[in-house]
């Protein structure tokens, strides 16, 4: 499996190459940016993209993948900005919404990438079929975009009653959307249900991963080993997906803590290629 890392692990800092650098000497072949404002401000196309855009031409590591931002502004809604929700039922807000992850999608034409991670909803989201008919139109008009751009939209199973993977197959099946997929996270699979029965609904449409780990308590976002995930047979689960998808680690990051030495016995321990 391909060892991949998301820079989620220093969301709170901005991205530079010097962080990118670590990432390799932790063994990541590929990497996930997470697209938040005060991360890589994908807006400013002329300087913060451009020189995150020369670090992947010169490393000749691949973005593997991009996480749709969550936020729209420079504080990750600390300030009372109001979360990125393609399930709105206000027209207004859900085309601002869309704009935004348009934003996001278009670092593709500096920086070429396979997929971005969709959320339907926010956290703790209601199911509704109004709140489905808007993701339908949100995500029909999202992938429209992002397909000239050569990236195709994965849909991650979160904690919400839009996200579980009943749901996801549902409305990837109901909306003929054949070139959507999920990036299966493990970490919020053991938190709704458990690993091996989310990834059996999921697994004809898998293609990337969340890989962290929890005690089924709440969404920590853990180094492999730090939880309760049964990790021998996560990894076999993985493996055995029609698209073997990339070990993508996503993991909250610590103060004073560098990540780089942990990366490369997390992907050892697992045994990735």
């Amino acid at each position: 499996m391909l060892r991949a890392m998301s820079t989620y692990v220093y969301v709170k800092e901005r991205l530079h190459p010097g962080l990118l650098d670590g990432m390799l000497r932790g063994r990541a072949q590929a990497i996930e940016i997470f697209a938040a404002r005060q991360h890589l401000d994908y807006a400013n196309r002329k300087q913060h993209v451009r020189e995150i855009a020369e670090w992947f031409r010169t490393s000749g590591i691949p973005l593997h993948s991009v996480h749709s931002p969550m936020f729209a502004d420079y504080e990750w809604g600390r300030a009372g900005a109001p979360p990125i929700n393609v399930t709105s039922t206000d027209r207004a807000g859900r085309i601002e919404a869309m704009d935004e992850i348009k934003r996001a999608l278009e670092i593709a034409e500096q920086i070429p990438f396979r997929f971005l991670v969709q959320h339907l909803g926010v956290g703790n989201e209601s199911f509704s079929e109004h709140k489905f008919e808007a993701a339908m139109t949100s995500i029909e008009h999202l992938r429209a975009f992002a397909k000239p751009l050569g990236v195709r939209i994965l849909l991650e199973n979160i904690p919400n009653e839009m996200s579980t993977p009943d749901k996801l197959i549902d409305f990837i099946q109901k909306t003929h959307f054949d070139d959507v997929g999920v990036c299966f996270d493990v970490g919020h699979a053991h938190l709704m249900s458990s690993v091996p029965e989310a990834f059996e609904t999921l697994k004809t449409y898998i293609h990337s991963t969340h890989v962290h780990d929890n005690h089924k308590d709440k969404d920590a976002h853990l180094w492999p080993g730090k939880g309760n995930i049964n990790w021998s047979e996560t990894m076999q689960l993985l493996r055995s997906a029609p698209n073997v998808p990339p070990l993508l680690l996503e993991i909250e990051g610590e103060e004073r803590v560098s990540p780089f030495e942990a990366m490369s016995e997390v992907f050892e321990k697992l045994g990735s290629n």
